[in-house]
C-alpha cells in the first residue's frame, strides 16, 4: 500500500467517523422524542388508556424503539467499516 492510498483511506475513515458522530447525535434526538412521547402516553388517564390516542402514542414509542435498534446497527456497521479500512491501510 503506497502513501497516496493510505492517505485516501485516512480521508474515508475520517468521513465515516463524522457520519457515525452524526448518527449518534440523531439517535439521541430520536431518543429524546421517544421519551417525550412516553411521558405523554404515561400522562393519559387510566380510563382513556384503551382509546385511540393512547394506542397511537404506544405505537409511536414502539416505532422509536425499533428505530433505536436500527441506529445501533448502522453505528456498529460504520465502526466495522472503519476497522476494515484501517486494517487495509496497514
Amino acid at each position: 500500500m503506497n502513501a497516496t492510498r493510505r492517505k485516501a483511506i485516512a480521508d474515508i475513515v475520517e468521513k465515516v467517523n463524522e457520519l457515525k458522530d452524526q448518527l449518534e447525535s440523531l439517535k439521541g434526538d430520536a431518543e429524546s422524542l421517544r421519551d417525550e412521547e412516553q411521558e405523554y402516553m404515561d400522562s393519559i388517564p387510566e380510563n382513556m388508556q384503551g382509546g385511540e390516542r393512547y394506542q397511537k402514542a404506544s405505537d409511536a414509542v414502539d416505532n422509536f424503539e425499533e428505530a433505536d435498534g436500527y441506529f445501533d446497527d448502522a453505528i456498529s456497521a460504520l465502526e466495522e467499516i472503519v476497522s476494515d479500512l484501517e486494517s487495509a491501510a496497514e
